[in-house]
């Protein structure tokens, strides 16, 4: 339904984009991940219209957008600061882009009344914007930008604004939404988003399909189920919180095992273009570890010291240091909060999953 080729941008000599090219189905949810900085903004603009690219082409159904100005794209865009009009009431500011379209007044109040009930805001359209909480008036600019019936959507971090306790109910909120719009806007196949977002968590709760950006690239495109399980890169395994990743060399066997800093480790998933001696990275998940008796000499056993905690609320991250001849390896691991981890500084021992170790280019 969208697709980008080849954008490029630059600002003041400095490339922001370089090469974008991508493709959105009809009714998907695309999420724009990646630190600040990285033209997921940007990107965004330019799909808007609101930024013109150097070069490149921007097309929609086919039909080549690229100077196509931005009133007459038929887009509709949610912002992180709602750009709400605070003089108008609820109803008032859902109607006023199906008044800017010339719709009936009958007509647009139904479809405002449509919008604020799928937005979980049924009976609001009398109240006063800043009788809402930032919530609230995010789901008003949602249900703004969905009254329209947009050919697409485009969502610039729309939580970013929020606690993150609301942010944690949104998310869930929010994709159902945009799957149920559909019906609203006459397509089946629902609605189409593009949504961008620093968040890793925001962005895997939200999106079909996730395209993780750096320094103006694209570094991996795929299902966040996908993109978890095999991470194409450094920055991606690391931006998406997997800071464990050792050099090695593959040494081959069945099940593949690799030599590392932390001695030899089984692992499960051998990529077949990978010869035995050749020089990798495996990545160790934060999940990947359990623990097991100082006496247990079995494979994947590593012994070391606690050296921190950080308590996160569900789960608790472990710094484990486990020292080999000369090498100090520490590692970031993730334990269940009923799991009692003992004192710093004490002795632990670690029995690794092979199933939660990959390689990495």
């Amino acid at each position: 339904m969208l697709d980008l080729n080849a954008i490029q941008k630059s600002f003041d000599d400095t490339a922001v984009l370089r090469s974008i090219s991508l493709s959105v189905a009809a009714g998907e949810i695309v999420a724009l991940l990646g630190p600040s900085g990285c033209g997921k903004t940007t990107l965004l603009r330019i799909i808007a219209g609101l930024e013109t690219a150097d070069s490149g082409e921007v097309l929609l159904d086919g039909e080549d957008v690229t100077a196509v100005p931005v009133h007459r794209r038929g887009f509709g865009m949610v912002f992180q600061d709602y750009a709400l009009f605070p003089h108008k009431n609820v109803g008032q500011n859902v109607v006023f882009g199906l008044r800017m379209q010339q719709w009936p007044p009958e007509k647009a109040n139904g479809r405002a009344a449509q919008a604020l009930e799928l937005v979980g805001l049924a009976g609001f359209a009398q109240r006063a914007i800043h009788e809402l909480s930032g919530g609230e008036q995010q789901r008003v600019a949602l249900a703004r930008a969905l009254a329209p019936a947009p050919r697409l959507l485009l969502l610039d971090e729309p939580l970013g604004a929020l606690d993150r306790a609301l942010r944690e109910r949104l998310m869930l909120d929010l994709r159902a939404i945009l799957k149920q719009a559909g019906g609203l806007v006459g397509r089946p196949e629902g609605i189409t988003a593009v949504y961008v977002t620093h968040d890793q968590a925001e962005a895997f709760a939200i999106a079909d399909r996730v395209v993780v950006m750096n320094a103006g690239r694209v570094e991996q495109v795929g299902r966040p189920t996908d993109l978890y399980a095999r991470p194409a890169s450094h920055f991606v395994a690391r931006f998406l919180g997997m800071e464990n990743i050792l050099p090695a060399e593959l040494l081959g066997g069945q099940p593949p095992r690799a030599q590392t800093p932390l001695g030899p480790l089984v692992f499960t998933d051998l990529p077949n273009s990978l010869p035995v001696g050749a020089a990798t990275n495996l990545l160790i998940r934060p999940e990947a570890a359990r623990f097991t008796t100082a006496d247990d000499t079995g494979e994947n056993v590593v012994h070391g010291r606690l050296a921190d905690v950080s308590f996160r609320g569900r789960y608790q991250i472990a710094t484990i240091v486990v020292t080999v001849g000369e090498t100090a390896v520490s590692l970031k691991l993730e334990f269940d909060t009923a799991e009692t981890l003992p004192d710093i500084g004490q002795p632990v021992s670690l029995r690794l999953n092979p199933q939660a170790m990959i390689l990495l280019p």
